[in-house]
């Protein structure tokens, strides 16, 4: 019986798109054989298995060592040559003597230690105990704002430099004022300071500006409270967070001076000391002074006594020819003295001011003169100030008769 053959539809001839399929060339007829590299036949290009490839690799590999092998035995001998390690010498080692290796090994202990806030600290307590002095900044250790590791250096530098912020005797120089004209001015001046509750670094900056400027130029008596006042302005705008206004200064002298002339005579003094204001006053060594005198337990009344005695040096023109630092130490002294401070001058404070009692003796008498007459002085700013109990009423002490009755060191 005779098969029939089924054609399925897709490759019957009357289907288009079966036409179209058989009628495809084959992949070597389409001319893509151009693209192979130079030297490759056509249908064979030669693409290595895996595994084939692999086994090329390793028998290159065997090739390489045996062509290594068989290198000829100069080359050989060359390379051995090459190889063949350094002769070694002999070397004699001679031990040192005991006490070097002792004292190597300590430089370099010594050199590896390092120096650390601790380490001085506690140096500085062992000094001032073979000394006999007290380590008055052991209670600020952890007080950062007190600069305890390099605090003396601080004061070291502030006496060297003193000389050069310090004003020169000038009345000689000046026409129309005098040291009465002058006092008048810084105890209206204390007065000012007072009402303004500005802070005591400003009333020695004030006075300084006002004596440096008056020993390097000559004004007349009118301008003498323009001064004061100009030179207020400027300590407040350095050491205070807020200042008066220049209004407000104005109003404090009665408007005898417009804002203008002020603000005019601040260019002045400043152009004078050429913005030299970073100096050290006497405030500056009175804080640490006091702090020799009393470095355990405060003490109020000692420290407003030391404050007193200090203002009224700041009223005598005399006191201009003593360094700030003595005037600072002989007002601690004198009011030890003042108080009955047993002993009245001690180690510590030799030590922290430089000063012996003898070179304090003159300084010392004049402070202790000025507070005998301050209750029969027409100026009395600073004595009202430190009459008030706030500050202990120290004022009403009784002046320290030792020191008025001493002959001053020669």
């Amino acid at each position: 019986m005779a098969t029939r053959r089924v054609i399925p539809q897709q490759v019957r001839g009357d289907d288009p798109v079966a036409a179209e399929a058989k009628n495809r060339r084959a992949l070597g007829d389409i001319g893509n054989i151009a693209s192979l590299l130079p030297g490759v036949e056509a249908g064979k290009v030669n693409r290595p298995l895996t595994r084939n490839f692999r086994a090329q690799l390793l028998e290159n590999a065997n090739k390489k060592q045996i062509n290594v092998a068989k290198k000829p035995e100069a080359v050989q001998k060359k390379a051995r040559a090459v190889a063949k390690p350094p002769q070694t010498h002999e070397v004699i080692v001679i031990s040192p003597d005991t006490n070097e290796v002792a004292k190597a090994k300590h430089d370099a202990a010594s050199s590896k230690k390092k120096v650390t806030y601790t380490s001085v600290l506690n140096a500085r307590s062992k000094a001032a105990a073979a000394s006999k002095t007290l380590d008055i900044d052991s209670a600020d250790r952890d007080n950062d704002l007190a600069a305890v590791e390099y605090v003396e250096d601080m004061y070291s530098f502030y006496k060297e430099v003193e000389n050069e912020s310090k004003a020169q005797m000038y009345m000689q120089t000046q026409t129309e004022i005098n040291e009465k004209m002058r006092s008048i001015l810084v105890d209206w001046l204390v007065d000012v300071h007072v009402k303004f509750d500005l802070s005591p670094e400003t009333l020695y900056l004030t006075i300084n500006i006002i004596d440096r400027f008056l020993s390097l130029k000559t004004i007349p008596r009118r301008e003498l409270q323009l001064l004061g006042v100009s030179a207020l302005l400027i300590a407040s705008k350095y050491e205070e967070i807020w200042p008066p206004q220049v209004n407000d200064l104005v109003y404090v002298t009665d408007n005898t001076y417009q804002s203008k002339q002020i603000l005019m005579m601040e260019k002045t003094i400043l152009g004078c000391l050429e913005w030299y204001l970073t100096v050290p006053t006497q405030y500056v060594f009175l804080a640490r002074f006091i702090k020799a005198s009393v470095p355990s337990v405060p003490d109020p009344e000692m420290e407003n006594m030391v404050h007193f005695l200090a203002e009224l040096g700041l009223m005598h023109y005399d006191a201009l020819k003593f360094r700030p630092s003595m005037l600072a130490a002989s007002a601690v002294y004198t009011a030890r003295c003042c108080l009955n401070k047993t002993p009245v001058w001690t180690e510590t404070l030799e030590f922290h001011t430089g000063y012996s009692e003898h070179e304090l003796m003159e300084c010392s008498k004049l402070l202790a003169f000025l507070h005998s007459r301050v209750g029969e002085s027409k100026l009395r700013a600073v004595f009202k100030k430190y009459s008030k109990a706030e500050r202990c009423a120290v004022a009403l002490v009784s002046p320290a008769k030792s020191v008025l009755s001493s002959t001053p060191a020669p």
